[in-house]
């Protein structure tokens, strides 16, 4: 497989070598390893998600509170979706700016976020399924949502008219949100990365 970073830091996509032949194929799609060289320390498997969405849904922008904050590593195992990570992290160089990648069951690219950024997608077709493993359990009082058409991002969401949750549909603006100290900062991020590096510097040693 190979990871390249995107141009949000903490963020990577992930193309897999794909192996077919007439009975059909073979993939890795996720390798500790490989992320953990990539990344500087494993992620932590603490839950595993799935998530089925009809055409034009919109998802997101959710984020968790740091510390802990929440990884995801999420790929697409049926239809396609728009995968958009967002800096949410106060005082980061990129704080604001998204990059959108395009998730299907034909490339079968995955991307993996770490804790701090938002995390939300489109789907392009109906059915798109998206599976996710996170690196900390689901924790309603520590989890948030930025407005995904909120026109400060300015995402370039691909469906004429975006289908919100209800949740979603509520969330506060980027401004709101940091104005009400629901975002992370870019430096606890830091920290935090730090540790888990450090962490994992320790126990191979």
């Amino acid at each position: 497989m190979k990871l390249r970073p995107l141009s949000v830091e903490g963020a990577w996509e992930i193309t897999p070598q794909q192996h077919g032949d007439p009975r059909g194929l073979f993939l890795e799609w996720y390798r500790f390893d490989r992320l953990a060289a990539a990344v500087g320390h494993p992620l932590r498997l603490a839950q595993g998600n799935l998530s089925v969405s009809a055409r034009d849904v919109v998802r997101g922008i959710h984020f968790a509170d740091v510390p802990p904050g929440q990884a995801k590593y999420v790929t697409c195992v049926r239809g396609a979706v728009l995968d958009v990570i967002v800096d949410l992290r106060v005082g980061s160089p990129t704080f604001g700016r998204w990059e959108g990648v395009r998730l299907d069951d034909v490339v079968r690219r995955a991307v993996y976020l770490a804790e701090g950024l938002g995390h939300g997608f489109c789907a392009l077709t109906d059915d798109a399924t998206l599976t996710y493993l996170c690196s900390t359990t689901y924790n309603p009082s520590a989890e948030h949502a930025v407005h995904p058409l909120d026109q400060e991002l300015g995402i370039d969401w691909p469906a004429a008219v975006p289908q919100l949750s209800a949740r979603d549909a509520a969330a506060p603006t980027l401004a709101q949100a940091r104005s009400a100290g629901l975002l992370p900062e870019y430096d606890t991020c830091r920290r935090h990365v730090a540790t888990l590096v450090a962490a994992a510097g320790s126990t191979d040693g």
